[in-house]
């Protein structure tokens, strides 16, 4: 057995800052989400994902795939949703076995309401914060975590 390749200082605390910041950032979003629109951050993910689909709508299959969900989660959620008016379930016209999401006019109200307030969010608690080196080189270093932790890009993020 080979012996263990431990980190540098300098890799520990960069691990340790990223750490960091993925358990303490979805709690901002989240709590932005909940008290600006009454959506948590993966409702509001949801209603982006299907905002951003032709004709607005995606297999639940899709859907799950694109926000990192299990079915009975996205499943859930979409029933959350869908009580709300923001969602309705279709059948999948090509497939009977299938069920489409579709996105209704008050979803997409919701989510254009939504979003300035969430990229504002965004931007006082990341983008603003970097410089424009900065932000390009966020943007190369997660495009490489992203190839190895998401090498078939079911979150459809990389180009």
């Amino acid at each position: 057995m080979d012996a263990p390749r431990w980190l540098s200082a300098e890799q520990l605390r960069a691990w340790i800052r990223l750490e960091a910041v993925v358990e303490l950032l979805p709690a901002v979003l989240d709590s932005q989400l909940q008290r600006d629109a009454a959506l948590t951050h993966f409702e509001y993910l949801v209603l982006a994902k299907l905002s951003e689909s032709p004709d607005r709508v995606l297999r639940m299959t899709a859907l799950a795939a694109t926000t990192n969900s299990t079915l009975p989660r996205l499943s859930h959620v979409v029933s959350r949703l869908e009580a709300r008016g923001y969602v309705e379930r279709l059948p999948c016209p090509g497939d009977r076995r299938a069920t489409n999401a579709h996105l209704t006019d008050a979803g997409w109200e919701k989510v254009v309401a939504t979003a300035p307030g969430h990229v504002d969010t965004v931007r006082s608690h990341v983008i603003d914060l970097l410089t424009e080196e900065q932000v390009t080189q966020l943007d190369d270093i997660m495009a490489a975590l992203l190839q190895k932790l998401d090498p078939e890009n079911t979150l459809r993020v990389l180009p």
